[in-house]
């Protein structure tokens, strides 16, 4: 029998300064770029120059490899945005994001991030390290839009 790769999904909440309508078109490859400090990407694919349901975009990736970004789901009216992002030979990556008005000017940001391994290496990451990683990238998450929406500003690494 050949390679299986693991799934493995991990969930999110977080509450952020502002109603979705001011929060959710920072959830775009270009938006980004102002408050996530060390973000690149390059626009491969997109009628109106942001992101769009049938958005494609990459980013640089640690490895060799690029991670291609492909939005299948981006809906404004009910803020839902869902993203498949695949680096070869190492992960594909489904990530979903709904925002929920709370009622006192701040968003509720439910965050889902499906890991599949494509290598056993990638496997091995996901079984011993992913849980680390993945609560310190919510957290700086967190706090980088969260000061974006307080002072206009990029928080620095």
């Amino acid at each position: 029998m050949g390679f299986k790769g693991i799934k493995v999904t991990k969930t999110y909440s977080q509450i952020n300064h502002a109603k979705p309508a001011k929060v959710f078109p920072l959830l775009c490859p270009v938006k980004e770029k102002n408050w996530i400090d060390g973000w690149e990407y390059k626009m491969i694919y997109s009628e109106s120059g942001v992101v769009e349901k049938g958005c494609i975009f990459s980013t640089p990736h640690h490895g060799n490899e690029e991670t291609i970004w492909y939005v299948t789901e981006h809906d404004v009216k009910n803020f839902k945005v869902e993203f498949l992002r695949v680096t070869p030979k190492q992960e594909v990556v489904k990530i979903k994001i709904i925002l929920e008005e709370n009622g006192d000017d701040t968003t509720t940001s439910n965050i889902t991030y499906e890991y599949t391994g494509l290598s056993e290496e990638r496997n091995h990451w996901i079984k011993n390290e992913l849980d680390k990683t993945f609560n310190d990238s919510m957290a700086w998450w967190k706090n980088a839009i969260n000061h974006y929406l307080k002072t206009g500003k990029k928080l620095m690494k």
